[in-house]
């Protein structure tokens, strides 16, 4: 049995094995050139933890605006429908993986808030 999303060694595992899949992706490596430097990688992945950490455990670590960066690479590499199923099934594919659980659980369901959400305002943005 697998466990549940406890801490942010979790969520790192979580967002490491999750980046390794997109990095690898056909569809959407384009989208993560910027990080195949492992020092920028990592750098994004303790950013992506105190995000999660944030979403999951209310921890207050992440202060910054996470759409943003999102919609400005909008502008440069367009975002479709195909690319957010994608993000979407490669996340939940790493929950899987990894983890069960209540937490597990709500990982999946806030990324497909995050994905709809962001979905929203790139359309907005695109009128």
């Amino acid at each position: 049995m697998k466990k549940d999303i406890e801490n942010r060694d979790d969520i790192y595992l979580l967002v490491k094995t999750f980046y390794v899949k997109l990095m690898n992706d056909d569809l959407m490596c384009h989208f993560f050139e910027d990080f195949k430097d492992p020092i920028h990688l990592e750098a994004h992945l303790q950013t992506l933890v105190d995000f999660w950490s944030n979403i999951l455990f209310y921890s207050g670590e992440y202060r910054k605006n996470a759409m943003q960066p999102h919609l400005d690479l909008q502008q440069k590499k367009p975002f479709e429908s195909i690319h957010f199923k994608q993000w979407l099934s490669s996340f939940y594919s790493a929950i899987d993986e990894l983890f069960e659980g209540d937490m597990a659980h709500a990982a999946k369901s806030r990324a497909q808030s995050i994905a709809t959400v962001m979905q929203i305002k790139i359309s907005e943005m695109n009128k």
